[in-house]
């Protein structure tokens, strides 16, 4: 998910590996993070590619989970875990969890200083800065709630939820490339992408154009394409829905691990980065530690494998 920078030049501190010149790169593609936009009134209407891969992702994740619940076959004994109409009064729930649990996650997490000084730009959602961990808090949570009140099994839902997920990670993943935000720290690698703007041009130990690792590609890859086509996989010829906690499980922990793996690449956060801290560790020990998007991905994984031993026990 989104984030959005919040000045033109990011002063992080030198990392301790030196490129001095890259002669090979990708140039940045020239497509506009606005899809369209329309005057009316005074007031500029604006339709992002972040917002529809939102809107898209929803809905590609809705039909993937009603499919599934029109599938008998995929169930224990045949009884889908709900009826389609429960399907789409889910829906909402999930909207609801994901908007505001992921800009919550993202103001509290990454930039609490900056939102306590700006609090009206909490609401602006559409700016960008959103969290995936926060989202995924918030989505666990509504559908929790909707488990409690519709009397359905939490276990069989969340694995109908997880299903579907990987349609939006992919497709939100392409939207932080093409916003040109949350790219990876510079590299000399062939596929190194010459992203614009000043923080990202900022590379004191490179020598004219800096090239930085593509990690929204990396993560939409391991995060939305694989895990997506992994869990389809597993519940369509595997059975995992049979087994509840398997696909939920295996959701998780396989982001949890893609995510963690991914933070080695990505530039690290201007909030925890500095002199003593060049690689932006949220907690360190004499220059080892893990970064926020790995502390935040530990607990994934450890529930994730939690729900996999869980379900291999009951089968």
């Amino acid at each position: 998910m989104g984030a959005k920078w919040r000045a033109d030049k990011v002063d992080f501190p030198r990392l301790a590996r030196s490129i001095s010149a890259m002669t090979g790169m990708l140039p940045f593609p020239d497509i506009s993070p606005e899809i369209f936009s329309i005057s009316l009134f005074g007031f500029t209407f604006a339709l992002r590619w972040y917002a529809l891969a939102y809107i898209v992702g929803i809905l590609i994740g809705w039909r993937i989970a009603l499919r599934a619940v029109k599938t008998p076959r995929l169930w224990r004994d045949e009884r889908p875990v709900m009826q389609p109409q429960q399907v789409e009064d889910l829906l909402l729930w999930v909207i609801l969890g994901v908007i505001l649990g992921g800009r919550l996650g993202y103001v509290l997490f990454y930039q609490p200083a900056y939102y306590l000084s700006h609090p009206a730009e909490i609401l602006q959602v559409w700016l960008g800065g959103m969290s995936f961990h926060g989202g995924a808090l918030g989505v666990i949570i509504a559908f929790l709630s909707f488990c409690w009140r519709k009397k359905v099994s939490a276990v069989s839902t969340g694995d109908m939820v997880c299903l579907g997920l990987a349609p939006g990670i992919l497709l939100g993943r392409l939207a932080n490339f093409i916003n040109a935000e949350l790219w990876g720290r510079p590299t000399d690698l062939p596929w190194g992408v010459a992203f614009p703007g000043n923080a990202a041009q900022y590379c004191p130990d490179v020598a004219g154009i800096c090239a930085r690792h593509p990690s929204q590609l990396y993560e939409a890859l391991l995060e939305g394409l694989l895990l997506g086509a992994l869990l389809i996989w597993m519940a369509w010829r595997r059975g995992t829905l049979k087994t509840p906690g398997r696909t939920g499980g295996t959701f998780l922990a396989g982001y949890g691990a893609a995510r963690f793996m991914v933070e080695f690449v990505r530039q690290p956060d201007a909030l925890f980065a500095s002199d003593g801290n060049p690689l932006g560790l949220a907690w360190h020990i004499g220059g080892y530690g893990l970064t926020m998007g790995q502390m935040l991905s530990l607990p994934m994984i450890a529930i994730g494998l939690y729900f996999i031993l869980r379900s291999r026990k009951a089968a």
